[in-house]
Parts: C-alpha cells; structure tokens; sequence
C-alpha cells in the first residue's frame, strides 16, 4: 500500500485528479463503462466524491480539499484499483443518454447505443413517434431502456421484461425515480416467454451477446457485471437467435425490432442470409444494432 501512505502533499483537486490518473494507469485499469480513459474516469469518480457538478471541472481544479475530503478521495481511488470494478459500483450510479440511473452489482452498468436511437425516436423508421402505444424492452436490466423509451414515445405503455429478479429490483428503483410507475410494467420473463399474447409497436433488446471466447478473456472490470448479462453461447447468437424466431408473433402490423448485437454482425448476416437488416447509425459506428420490420421477419 506504499502508493497511499505519501500522499499529505495532495492538496487541491488538481493533485488528487494527477495521482488517480497515475495510479490507475500504473494499475492498468480497464475502462468502457462510462469513460474510456483514466483521466475521464479519476475525474468523474473525484467529482462525484467531492458532491461537485459532474460537468464542470475546471473551476475546481485549484480548490483545495479538507482532510476528511482527501480521506474520501483517496478511499475510492483506491477501491477503484483495488477492486477492479466498474466506477458505476462504486457511485452507485451510471450515466446513459444524459440520463442518471441507479446501479450495483445485481445489474450490467448501463451503455446500448439503442440509448442514442432512442433520444432520436428511431427517425426515420417510425413516421409518428406519437402513434406509438407499446413498446417492449427485452432483457431491460436496470430499466434504462424501457425508461428512455417512455421518455421517447409519451404516448406508449411500456413492458420492461428481465430475467433476473435481482435487476429487476433495480429496474423498479429506476422506475420509481423516474415516477414512470403507470407507464412501465416490469416483468420476469425468459425473453418472450411470459409475454404470450402481448404485442407491440416498437420492440427493443440489447441482450447478452459476448461469444463464449470472448467471455474467457473479458478484463475483471466486465466479470464483475452479472454473468448473465454478458454472455450468450458458442457465438455470442444464442439469445438473438430466440429473440428472431418468436418477435414477428409479439409485433403489430409495421412494427419494429431493434437489436444491439455487439461485434458479432458478420456472424449474424452469414446465420441469417435471407433478412434484410437494417444497420443503423450511431455514434460508435454503423454495426452494432440491427432494426427489422415484422413484415421482414
């Protein structure tokens, strides 16, 4: 621990910020849950910490901190290396789409790029954002994609479907936060199976996908997140395969199916030659979510 017994000359947020940034870089921490870097990651946990504006770091940088804010500073720095675990556990917090959602460990720390289509209310796929009245997210997790899909269609009934019984007490947290109670209905179901008779205008999932190679080399910070939420058989389709073959009965006339599906598009469109995904546009590029009309299916 010798890395934490020097550190009285660390006075202003300045300092701390330099020290985490060394340190988790010495620590060869692994980042893609929020921040993609060490600097993005010490400031925001120091922000955080410190009960500071998360957006604005310049105009505290040259503050100096009290000792029992140091203290503090220095405990979540070092859990951060530590413990190897997303910066989301130990806030208990993740940022999506500008939106805050409570997380913990029961839960995968929220960031689908259906987040960004969501914000963007599937333009162009959907002509009438307004006609929208049901909408399914498959595998919600924390909820955050049957949140944000409320948020997107003002006028739809919103089903959340999850497995886990422990995300979905998170996801009822979510929920209530967000006083969305009468819009979104949380339901523990395997994929569809609980889902018989219901049908939608709008079907969203970013489900498991990781293929089972992948899942062997994945750094602590990702096996920290539920083992469910990641992996998903040989290739990575197994869920994706199910959710294809059941969706086109749980759609209404012209609806749609968007699906996150990582890296694996080159598998998929080999596993399924005759649809004609849709592959749409987001800021991480134009691979990673797939949109079906039930028509195509």
């Amino acid at each position: 621990m010798k890395h934490f017994d020097d550190t009285e000359s660390l006075i202003t947020v300045r300092d701390w910020l330099r020290f985490a940034v060394s340190r988790f870089n010495e620590a060869k921490l692994h980042f893609g849950h929020g921040s993609d870097n060490a600097f993005d990651e010490a400031a925001y946990l120091i922000l955080h910490t410190l009960h500071l504006p998360l957006d604005r770091l310049e105009p505290f940088l040259d503050a100096s901190l009290t000792h029992g804010e140091s203290e503090e500073v220095q405990a979540v720095i070092e859990r951060r290396v530590r413990e190897r675990v997303p910066a989301a556990y130990l806030t208990g917090e993740a940022w999506l789409a500008g939106h805050r959602f409570f997380v913990d460990k029961r839960v995968i720390v929220p960031r689908s790029f259906i987040a960004e289509l969501l914000g963007e209310q599937l333009t162009p796929w959907l002509e009438d954002p307004d006609a929208v009245t049901r909408v399914l997210d498959l595998c919600t997790g924390s909820g955050c994609l049957a949140i944000l899909a409320a948020l997107a269609f003002p006028n739809a009934q919103v089903d959340a479907a999850e497995l886990s019984q422990d995300a979905l007490a998170v996801a009822a947290q979510n929920v209530a936060d967000y006083g969305l109670g009468d819009r979104i209905d949380l339901i523990e179901s395997d994929l569809f199976a609980a889902l018989e008779g219901r049908t939608y205008d709008v079907i969203v999932s970013n489900p498991p996908y990781v293929d089972a190679a992948s899942v062997a080399t994945l750094p602590p910070e990702y096996r920290a997140e539920p083992a469910l939420a990641l992996g998903s058989g040989v290739d990575g389709l197994d869920a994706t395969r199910r959710i294809l073959t059941a969706a086109k009965s749980h759609l209404n006339p012209g609806g749609l199916l968007v699906v996150e599906i990582g890296h694996n598009r080159d598998a998929l469109e080999a596993a399924y030659p005759a649809l004609p995904f849709t592959w749409l546009d987001t800021q991480g590029g134009d691979q990673f979510v797939f949109l079906l009309r039930r028509e195509d299916l």
